[in-house]
């Protein structure tokens, strides 16, 4: 990673992460861009909206930050508590934002110290807007004063929303918007990853990544598998048509920038097949893994999905290249994602509401990735199969590989070559 003079002159200046800075893991711009390498791999932790929504206060977050830890989340990797809106009180006086006193007694700095003490990190959200989404104190013409309140706070990652930002020609410019607070972050005296919640309105994945670490690239997700529900101006969907609008924009992410499919409905989902299904398509789309359920009251086989280790390994491969549909019919797909270690990884994925019964004919179909350059000949390349959900080893890629799969299902497969 590249490291300009003056991003060291910042980073000595900022005490709080000098340990990274000094290391060179961490690049603070000399101009206006994002400080670079904290999202070498896919973000991973916790988000409060997908369940709780504006029903929070610092009793929940940190009954969560505990059950993160003592469910072996934490360990697993993920280390983000993000407190998404409603968290706000009123700017004080000298326009200082403040947290809600009757939600967060204690304050934002105490809650972020009880995080980082165990082993976690803080997360916090804000909007692009002058109101947030739910019309608590947005950041327009407070992102100076905002990210350093956030940097005295201990944050480690923003989520910065597009609520009331203005329409038509009236609108903000989101480019002017993300770049704005993403100079503010780089001046701050601490290193945040900056979350670009732009719904994927504006193409962000073309220009995001000078300012973000991720960006959002459709609107809100949904606890359904094939739906999109209307919320008037604004519409939110399923598993299923967030995926398919995924393929096309692989190109566009990779290590410390990516592409943000919204976070996880894992654990909120009617089935288990579906709960496993979504888990195993974001982490082959090298997508943030960002847990949007009750954590303290989460079901043993929802823990056992979130950590999965072989899964998490394909989602975290350092290669950072997500997957692409290699094979499509209308009831179920075969999608590839190409490893860092010359492999793959493999998901057969059942849209339907019928078991399908799919076979692999590794020498029938070319698997041949033009985006990332990687071709494999299975004639005269043979790789062994480990089940990503069990571990056990199937066959080789030299006889066909016969799999049912359930209705929503997903089966997942790591292909390692084979040393003849």
């Amino acid at each position: 990673m590249k490291q300009t003079s003056a991003g060291w002159l910042l980073a000595l200046r900022a005490f709080a992460i000098g340990v990274a800075a000094l290391a060179g893991l961490v690049s603070f711009p000399a101009a206006a861009q994002k400080i670079e390498g904290l999202a070498l791999t896919p973000p991973m932790g916790w988000n409060s909206w997908n369940h709780y929504g504006c029903d929070i206060d610092e009793t929940l977050i940190r009954q969560t930050a505990d059950a993160l830890v003592s469910s072996g989340l934490r360990d697993a990797g993920y280390t983000y508590v993000n407190v998404d809106d409603c968290w706000h009180g009123e700017r004080d006086a000298a326009g200082n934002i403040q947290p809600d006193p009757e939600r967060f007694p204690s304050g934002m700095k105490a809650l972020g110290d009880y995080l980082h003490a165990r082993g976690l990190k803080f997360g916090i959200y804000s909007d692009a807007g002058m109101q947030t989404c739910a019309g608590r104190p947005g950041s327009q013409g407070h992102e100076y004063q905002d990210a350093r309140r956030y940097a005295e706070w201990g944050v480690d990652y923003i989520k910065y929303d597009w609520c009331n930002t203005g329409e038509g020609v009236e609108q903000r410019n989101p480019r002017e918007a993300y770049r704005t607070m993403s100079n503010a972050i780089a001046t701050s005296g601490r290193a945040m990853v900056l979350s670009v919640c732009e719904w994927g309105d504006h193409d962000p994945w073309l220009w995001a990544g000078q300012y973000g670490h991720l960006w959002r690239t459709t609107g809100d997700i949904i606890n359904c598998w094939d739906c999109t529900v209307s919320h008037g101006s604004w519409s939110s969907s399923g598993v299923l048509p967030i995926l398919d609008q995924q393929a096309r924009l692989r190109q566009f992410g990779g290590p410390d920038g990516w592409n943000d499919p919204d976070m996880m409905e894992v654990g909120n989902l009617p089935t288990l097949a579906e709960n496993r299904s979504h888990f195993a398509m974001w982490a082959m789309l090298a997508a943030p893994l960002i847990i949007g359920t009750d954590v303290p009251d989460m079901k043993p086989e929802i823990t056992a999905i979130l950590t999965n280790p072989r899964l998490i390994a394909i989602n975290q491969d350092e290669a950072g290249q997500g997957a692409m549909k290699w094979i499509a019919t209308p009831d179920w797909e075969v999608w590839a994602k190409p490893l860092a270690d010359g492999g793959w990884a493999i998901a057969i994925l059942n849209r339907s509401g019928e078991t399908q019964r799919v076979t692999l004919d590794w020498g029938a179909v070319e698997l041949k990735d033009d985006t990332f350059g990687r071709q494999t000949d299975f004639a005269q390349m043979h790789y062994t199969l480990t089940d990503a959900w069990t571990g056990s080893k199937q066959s080789d890629t030299r006889t066909p590989l016969p799999r049912e799969v359930a209705p929503h299902d997903t089966a997942v497969f790591r292909l390692r070559p084979m040393i003849l």
